[in-house]
């Protein structure tokens, strides 16, 4: 069984106005040594961002104990300060962003202008061990027509500076200004990968190979694969879900590389613009069906994804809870939908905010009637 690890990119709140707090580089350096468990915090690119690193899991139960910890952990972190944490893949009112003193993301902001000046974005991060470079690779491969039904699944970020953008996950779209976002080509061999790689790096377009921010990715300091087009999810059980079942992508692929099975062949392309599709429609209409190459609604996408990923789900003993979270997202909504009826009731983000504190910190069964499932 392989394991996984979870980074989420939480945005800070100051627990009183409910609005972004430019402490997150002193929060992180307060709390720079790890907890007893392997859980970190980290600073992003910007003040009002923590993130927190939980340490590589075994089984989904596991890894739903992780991120609850982690969480707390990084709000009570962060309470010290007069702050709290919410999973909120972008702010829902005005903010302007404050870099952090570090001297990596004062030359990236030199580099990338305005780009990096008004990110503030957070991501759900899914490191999966792979046993070489070559499954890696092979996994890339594989996983990629995958990946913008995940981003469905995890929308979360329907507003930027205050507006309804219509989009279900609009982190997605101001994300894919930076270079070198998106899907990855099919690349084949180690040898195509390790070549377009360098190609990028001696562009100088990248400063370093960490900016390669592709939605997946090969780690440069790890043996796994990075699976990052997911927006930070509200629910700690969606963000658990999602990481299960990236794990499962991952053993899906490598068994079908391992069984001599090709790739879908998809134009990278034509592949941007499904994704393009999940940013806007998430789960609340159609998504592209990798097997027809045409949209469909999403339940049927999302039911030939699980349909793909059950026998690893179930060699795993994690289908039934799998299914049930996915359920509960395509019946109750994303954090998207959940941040949209919060805003309704008086047209306030702190509402927003308020709400996401909520449901960042919830416990299991703790939820109000209208996000339970059957109801």
């Amino acid at each position: 069984m392989r394991t996984f690890g979870v980074e989420e990119e939480l945005l800070l709140i100051d627990a009183t106005e409910l609005e972004p707090l430019r402490l997150g580089w002193q929060v992180a350096e307060y709390h720079s040594a790890p907890l007893e468990s392997g859980h970190q915090l980290a600073t992003e690119l910007q003040q009002e961002q923590l993130e927190v690193v939980n340490p590589p899991q075994r089984t989904l139960q596991e890894q739903l104990h992780a991120i609850r910890e982690g969480r707390a952990w990084a709000d009570a972190s962060a309470a010290e300060f007069g702050g709290r944490v919410a999973a909120l893949a972008t702010a829902p009112g005005h903010v302007t962003p404050h870099l952090v003193p570090n001297q990596r993301y004062q030359r990236i902001a030199a580099w990338t202008g305005m780009t990096a000046l008004q990110q503030l974005t957070g991501g759900l991060h899914v490191h999966v061990h792979v046993e070489s470079r070559a499954e890696a690779v092979a996994v890339l491969d594989r996983i990629r027509v995958w990946l913008p039904t995940l981003l469905a699944l995890s929308c979360n970020s329907p507003f930027w500076d205050g507006t309804d953008t219509a989009f279900q996950s609009y982190r997605h779209q101001t994300w894919s200004r930076w270079p070198n976002t998106g899907p990855t080509d099919v690349f084949g061999t180690t040898e195509r990968y390790d070549r377009q790689r360098q190609s990028l790096l001696d562009s100088r377009v990248p400063l370093d190979a960490a900016m390669l921010y592709f939605d997946a990715r090969l780690c440069e300091r790890h043996s796994t694969v990075e699976i990052r087009v997911c927006d930070v999810c509200m629910f700690a059980e969606h963000a658990a879900a999602l990481a299960a079942m990236a794990r499962a992508l991952v053993e899906t692929a490598a068994r079908q590389w391992r069984a001599g099975v090709p790739p879908l062949e998809v134009d990278t392309a034509v592949l941007r613009a499904w994704t393009w599709r999940a940013s806007r429609c998430g789960v609340e209409s159609t998504l592209v069906d990798p097997f027809t190459a045409v949209p469909a609604a999403a339940g049927e996408v999302v039911g030939a994804l699980l349909d793909t990923l059950d026998p690893v789900l179930r060699e795993y003993g994690e289908a039934t809870q799998v299914q049930a979270t996915v359920c509960d997202i395509l019946r109750s909504g994303t954090g998207a939908r959940h941040q949209r009826e919060a805003y309704r009731r008086a047209g306030d983000p702190r509402d927003v905010v308020d709400a996401a504190l909520h449901a960042t910190h919830e416990a299991h069964g703790e939820r109000t009637p209208m996000n339970v499932l059957g109801d």
